[in-house]
């Protein structure tokens, strides 16, 4: 890192970007902060917090410097956080017409991005020709509403430049937030989307009745298939019962702050994806997370890995089928 007092900018408003300006604004005396709608702006303004996500948080009014010019933004940081739902991120990076080669960028988004079918480090580094070494990727295990209320919790920064990923973890560290360095960036990002499927499947299986012995043996299966994927994906040595990989999954599982879980256990009481997704205020990653990881599975050829549960989820949630059904046949493939 060439500049010792990096300037941060978050770009994104819901309840994970609230949490990263917080836990920034514990270490830094001004974080430049995009948010889409002015209406929001100007609440936060005049009531120094989010007042659509984790509304207990108050902010100082001297330490965030909001904007919905995603431009303006850029151009003061030095490090840029993007927190968007990966469905939403390619309509925000639309509107950037300044440079952001020379910048550092890390993303704290659990998601695919739609359009280009890729990781969004992926993505910056192929459509905005961004280097490897300047992307990074924040993951968990870690809930936003848990940040809010100051309870010990921990994040992985990964990025393949340790130096980069060594200087966004001393300025998120705090009392209550510890972090852990990575330099598997395609790794832990591929498992920060793929537990969001396998939490569906949890909150699926919750909604149908099943109980906790079944959903012990759902998440030992999904942290086998997600070493499976991965490992077709991106090869490397990894440890995938890290907390990077089995720690967000068995958090993303089994929380009642987990947004995915929520989602897959009103699909399992019976509700359609549509009325699901209008129930929420937030978006469930993992429905779109589903499809394309179903999409990437298709592709592996021959020696395909073995996904029975992001299967079983894609035909529940984008064929239509009774989730019944097929979580009585998942049962079977399960050991």
């Amino acid at each position: 890192m060439t500049n010792p007092n990096p300037n941060f900018g978050v770009i994104g408003s819901g309840s994970w970007a609230t949490a990263i300006v917080k836990m920034l604004c514990e270490n830094v005396p001004e974080v430049n902060w995009y948010i889409r709608k002015q209406e929001v702006i100007d609440y936060i303004e005049k009531e120094h917090h989010n007042p659509n996500y984790l509304s207990a948080v108050e902010f100082d009014p001297k330490q965030i410097k909001l904007s919905d010019n995603i431009d303006k933004v850029i151009e003061l940081s030095d490090i840029l956080i993007f927190v968007v739902p990966s469905a939403f991120l390619k309509k925000e990076l639309d509107k950037i017409s300044v440079d952001i080669t020379d910048k550092i960028i890390f993303s704290a988004i659990k998601g695919i991005v739609p359009e280009s079918q890729l990781l969004v480090g992926e993505h910056f580094n192929k459509e905005y020709d961004i280097p490897i070494e300047k992307i990074g990727v924040i993951t968990g295990p870690c809930h936003a509403e848990e940040v809010a209320l100051e309870r010990l919790s921990y994040l992985t920064i990964a990025c393949a430049n340790e130096g980069h990923a060594n200087t966004l973890a001393q300025y998120l560290s705090s009392e209550y937030i510890k972090c852990n360095v990575s330099e598997d960036i395609i790794g832990t990002e591929y498992a920060a989307v793929l537990k969001n499927i396998y939490a569906i499947a949890a909150g699926i299986a919750h909604g149908l009745g099943y109980g906790d012995n079944f959903q012990s043996v759902l998440m030992s299966n999904a942290i086998r298939e997600m070493k499976r994927f991965i490992k077709k994906r991106y090869k490397m040595k990894r440890n995938i019962n890290d907390s990077a990989y089995l720690g967000d999954l068995l958090v993303t599982g089994y929380s009642v702050f987990s947004r995915n879980r929520y989602f897959g256990n009103m699909i399992g009481k019976g509700y359609t994806v549509k009325s699901a997704q209008m129930e929420m205020s937030m978006v469930a990653e993992g429905y779109y997370a589903t499809n394309s990881a179903y999409e990437m599975s298709k592709s592996f050829g021959k020696k395909k890995a073995k996904t029975p549960i992001i299967n079983a989820v894609y035909k529940v949630l984008y064929e239509g089928k009774n989730p019944k059904k097929i979580f009585e046949n998942l049962a079977d493939k399960l050991n």
